[in-house]
């Protein structure tokens, strides 16, 4: 290789994006501190990834065959009031969520036999779904691994991963919530590695109720608005 083709080659790498870089090589990796994380961002298609129901039936994802968007929201499980107190909380959108024409998913590690009977409150509408075997928590690259104290810690506080999750894998998400809209593509996302810190529902439908609208669109419109201005006043 020539000199001047290093020095391209160089160039169009520090150009690339820190998400790119990830998407290519770190993606579905489970990271050792929630921190460190790296979500997937909106404009980005969503992955496709398989879950289990309360009954253990097979529930595919397939962003290409999309019908209605999709509220997705990764939680640790029903052993976490902070998850209980957000999932009880969510249903303050539950309902314009749906008549705007959301799908509502939500789903943890817990196995699916418990997905439902370890919430505080079990009878709540959503669709609860169980990723205990990772596929969709490390897609989503919110998938990270609890220290052996912390895991020890947990026991001693009568939390049992291994048994909720029936996986001895330790690893948990970060509290994550997605908006991906009906052509597959990641239109909202809201992610935080401290999990005391969770998203409000108002924001979540604002957010809902401007995808809905396009306005995630608006500058687009604005640009093609001006040029068609720019044409017809030239002409």
């Amino acid at each position: 290789m020539n000199r001047v083709a290093v020095i391209i080659t160089f160039t169009a790498v520090m150009l690339m994006t820190p998400w790119t870089l990830c998407a290519e090589s770190a993606r579905e990796d489970i990271h050792a501190d929630a921190t460190l994380v790296q979500p997937l961002m909106p404009g980005m298609k969503a992955p496709s990834f398989n879950l289990k129901d309360a009954n253990g039936a097979a529930v595919a994802f397939d962003p290409a065959t999309m019908e209605k968007p999709l509220v997705l929201t990764f939680f640790r499980g029903g052993w976490c009031p902070y998850c209980n107190m957000h999932l009880a909380e969510m249903r303050h959108a539950e309902a314009e969520l749906e008549d705007l024409g959301y799908d509502i998913w939500f789903v943890s590690v817990d196995k699916p036999e418990i997905i439902y009977a370890s919430l505080e409150e079990p009878d709540i509408g959503y669709v609860v779904l169980s990723d205990a075997k990772l596929e969709a928590t490390r897609a989503f690259d919110i998938a990270f691994q609890l220290p052996d104290e912390m895991v020890e810690k947990y026991v001693e506080y009568g939390i049992d991963l291994e048994a909720l999750s029936g996986e001895n894998h330790h690893v948990l998400p970060a509290p994550s919530t997605y908006i991906i809209g009906a052509d597959g593509v990641i239109q909202f996302q809201y992610t935080n590695p401290n999990y005391s810190v969770r998203l409000h529902p108002d924001v979540l439908l604002a957010a809902a109720r401007g995808h809905v609208k396009d306005a995630d669109l608006r500058l687009a419109a604005q640009y093609r608005k001006m040029r068609e201005e720019q044409e017809a006043g030239g002409n």
